[in-house]
């Protein structure tokens, strides 16, 4: 499994000939979108930022969306979707929560969310993760504290930060990694990983340069 960042909340993971987008940036939105075709796409909120399927398609072969809560399997990879909320934006959204199982690897994509007040089917859900990518933004998502503080709740294997960066808030970064006590972290193009990589991981935080 290949996971690669494209920024704001953004990832691609590719494994075999299969290809996830998760949150792409839309051509609407003022941040540069990038484009690629993909199997899946999962958008866990309505904004330009997160809502692009129109990125996600090549050819006359569409990708299979999926914008919602609910349970899917698709090219044998199990999805679920959980209820959430967000304040992206400035006012309050419903937010989805992604878990997406395969090659044994169990991934949970948290979106745009602000609210932690989650629900027990959520908490059940993401006590199974292996990695856990989280928004540490603030402004309408979690902030770096917070955001920090749920995420080693839930003992992942590897933690993802998103929602950072030049457009959002730059001192977020810095801040998530001082609160995990990993500041001399250094950020990679990508994370490539099989289920025995994560053997002996304990709330590792992984940070992905956007591409």
């Amino acid at each position: 499994m290949i996971i690669t960042y494209h920024g704001v909340d953004f990832f691609k993971v590719s494994f075999g000939d299969t290809v996830l987008a998760v949150n792409p940036i839309s051509k609407d939105s003022k941040i540069k979108a990038v484009r690629f075709g993909s199997d899946i796409t999962l958008i866990s909120l309505n904004s330009p930022e997160h809502n692009g399927a129109d990125v996600t398609s090549r050819g006359e072969k569409e990708s299979f969306l999926i914008s919602g809560p609910g349970e899917y399997e698709v090219s044998g990879v199990f999805i679920k979707g959980f209820l959430s909320k967000s304040n992206y934006g400035g006012s309050e959204h419903v937010n989805t929560i992604y878990t997406v199982s395969l090659e044994g690897i169990t991934l949970c994509f948290l979106g745009a969310l602000s609210d932690i007040a989650l629900s027990a089917e959520v908490k059940e859900a993401i006590e199974e993760v292996d990695i856990l990518f989280v928004p540490i933004g603030g402004t309408g998502v979690l902030d770096a504290t917070t955001a920090h503080k749920l995420s080693v709740q839930f003992e992942p294997k590897l933690i993802i930060p998103s929602h950072f960066g030049d457009t959002l808030d730059p001192n977020a970064l810095k801040k998530f990694l001082k609160e995990a006590g990993e500041e001399s972290t250094k950020p990679v193009d990508k994370l490539t990983i099989k289920k025995k990589d994560l053997e002996g991981k304990e709330g590792d935080v992984i940070v992905l340069e956007a591409i």
